[in-house]
């Protein structure tokens, strides 16, 4: 399984950040910029703490297995491997979204802080901006914590020690 580049993750965030921003300017000039939703930064620290959550639980579980602890619960590596795609997947569409708020805050405190209203919008879209980080973050541990000690981004087929002689 290929591990998720903070290149890639970066690449999408930065992306994200100049489209939503350029949006916020474009739609702030032909009419109302939409809200953001309350609910956007809640429910992004609510996926980041199940992250979190699982991936200390897997840590917790795989060194009782390493150390060969009596009674450790093993873990399965089918649901090992679906924590890990969940969190790819959480960590790709959260670097899209903290993107997507980063570039909407960006865009209220440059221009719209004097008005009560975008004050508390570029509030909202701070905290979904850093909720989504924290999702990234998140990801990203878990994914370390599942990662096999020969786990490299080799072909499928090629061993991490096959250049040896």
């Amino acid at each position: 399984m290929r591990t998720l580049r903070i290149r890639t993750l970066a690449g999408l965030f930065a992306i994200a950040v100049v489209i939503a921003w350029s949006a916020a300017r474009l739609w702030d000039t032909v009419g109302t910029l939409p809200g953001v939703p309350v609910a956007a930064p809640i429910v992004l620290v609510l996926i980041a703490v199940a992250l979190f959550a699982t991936a200390l639980s897997l840590r917790s579980r795989l060194r009782a297995q390493r150390e060969r602890r009596p009674g450790a619960k093993g873990v399965d590596p089918l649901a090992a491997a679906r924590a890990v795609v969940f969190a790819q997947a959480s960590a790709l569409v959260a670097a899209l979204v903290a993107g997507m708020y980063g570039g909407a805050c960006l865009y209220l405190i440059m221009y719209k802080l004097d008005m009560d209203p975008r004050r508390s919008q570029a509030v909202y879209a701070g905290l979904a901006f850093l909720a989504g980080i924290a999702v990234v973050a998140a990801a990203v541990f878990l994914e370390r914590i599942c990662k096999l000690p020969d786990d490299e981004d080799s072909p499928p087929g090629v061993h991490a020690h096959s250049h040896h002689r």
